[in-house]
């Protein structure tokens, strides 16, 4: 039901606009004209229901076009961003690709790669069944990156009550689960996405004064670009009501100053991950790190201080690696949190603890005091290897203006004295001029 309840969307809503991309206005009934002629193109390729197709691209109106022609194909679809391209070989073979659908500014050229029979179980499951599906990719920061199988019809199936029509940014990528759920959710809703042509934070500003955008999905990491950038104070934002943030935890002192900025929008933290999509989600306070997740469709219990959830929307499962599902269903996330009734606050992954003789410390902590100095444009920490207590703090420092590492390093153990243990005090620190985000906007350890 779910492309096909979105058809009848896109015709309910035809002469609204549907998508912002160059400084042009597509209607739905655009969007539809797109539809129908990417449909026919997969028909003249002759690429059959079933097949895995890559696409290698960005956001455009033809792109979201593609991928609905391809759900309507019942094709398995696999988005994938100039920012991957160092990998798109190992992205091929581990998603079994069988077509690539390669995007350039202007033009389009179908590849056909690879008609062996599909062996992988999830997949060969999807096309019995004539579902389209999803393939996306973790960051592989730990190894191989694992390869994601959704059943699209139950992703799209979240949609079908999505009722407020907002003008959003997608500035999500292409090939984010949370940018999927960006555009999906305008497009049920009626409401209209602006695709952005760079991400920078005077171009994102700008974008939303010209177009009087009101939701705008984001990172902690361009949160803090903006911050620091001051370019909202050199346009009218006064058309936003909601920033939403998430793929990262987000410091406290940071997001104090995204509230005391943006007094007159609702700032919601979101919890999400490849594997399970993005369900809806409630923060306790502007300024608060505790948010709400449960609901209809997505179930949160906390087994020694590890979150497990249990989602209508989770994938079918890794294509190349072990299932993380427990017997009965529930999905093992791996980020330890802390519990207040309803609300939960997410402390980091499991993996990120730095274990100091026994002593645990989560990096964020140490990153909230460190950034607090004024001297400090941003900060990483995590744990190396030290012959003595099993790892040892190191902090990565980016500052706003030169100063030497011995100053720095007198300074920040002075202002770290009193707000951290004695032991979580960093006993390395390394300056960089460096930016510490990839194009994905996510601090990178």
């Amino acid at each position: 039901m779910g492309v096909e309840y979105l058809t009848e969307r896109l015709k309910k809503f035809s002469d609204n606009e549907a998508i912002i991309y160059n400084d042009i206005i597509f209607l739905y009934k655009d969007i539809l004209l797109l539809i129908d002629k990417w449909s026919e193109n997969l028909s003249n390729n002759t690429i059959p229901s079933g097949s895995v197709v890559s696409i290698t691209g960005d956001y455009s109106p033809d792109s979201i076009a593609l991928i609905i022609a391809l759900i309507k194909n019942k094709n398995i679809i696999v988005p994938l961003t100039p920012l991957a391209e160092a990998n798109f070989d190992q992205y091929f073979n581990i998603s079994h690709t069988q077509y690539i659908i390669n995007f350039t500014e202007n033009n389009f050229n179908v590849v056909k790669r690879n008609d062996t029979p599909l062996q992988n179980t999830i997949l060969k499951q999807l096309i019995q069944e004539k579902h389209p599906g999803l393939i996306l990719f973790t960051s592989g920061s730990t190894g191989e990156p694992k390869a994601v199988a959704h059943d699209f019809d139950r992703l799209l199936s979240k949609f079908i009550k999505a009722d407020k029509p907002f003008r959003t940014l997608c500035f999500l990528m292409f090939d984010h689960i949370a940018g999927i759920d960006t555009y999906f959710y305008a497009l049920y809703s009626g409401g209209s996405v602006a695709f952005p042509i760079s991400r920078t934070p005077g171009d994102v500003c700008k974008l939303i004064e010209k177009y009087k955008l009101e939701v705008l999905p984001t990172s902690p990491t361009f949160l803090n670009l903006m911050m620091l950038s001051k370019q909202y104070k050199n346009y009218d934002l006064s058309s936003l009501k909601i920033i939403t943030y998430g793929s990262e935890k987000m410091p406290g002192p940071l997001l104090k100053k995204v509230e005391e900025t943006f007094k007159h929008v609702r700032i919601i933290q979101k919890y999400g991950l490849t594997e399970l999509g993005s369900p809806s989600s409630r923060s306790k306070k502007n300024d608060s790190a505790w948010i709400k997740v449960n609901g209809d469709t997505f179930k949160t219990k906390v087994v020694d201080n590890i979150l497990y959830v249990k989602s209508n929307t989770a994938m079918s499962g890794y294509l190349n690696a072990p299932s993380p599902f427990t017997d009965d269903g529930w999905f093992i996330t791996g980020d330890s949190v802390e519990v207040d009734g309803e609300y939960i606050k997410i402390l980091g992954r499991k993996s990120e603890i730095i274990n100091l003789g026994g002593e645990k410390v989560w990096p964020v902590e140490i990153e909230e005091v460190i950034q607090m100095m004024p001297e400090v444009e941003d900060v990483v920490v995590k744990g190396i290897p030290s012959p003595i207590t099993g790892q040892m703090i190191m902090a990565t420092v980016k500052l706003k203006k030169n100063e030497s590492l011995s100053n720095f390093r007198k300074k920040m153990r002075k202002f770290c004295k009193d707000k951290l243990l004695h032991f979580q005090i960093p006993q390395k620190v390394v300056l960089t001029d460096e930016p510490f985000h990839i194009g994905r906007f996510k601090k990178m350890r």
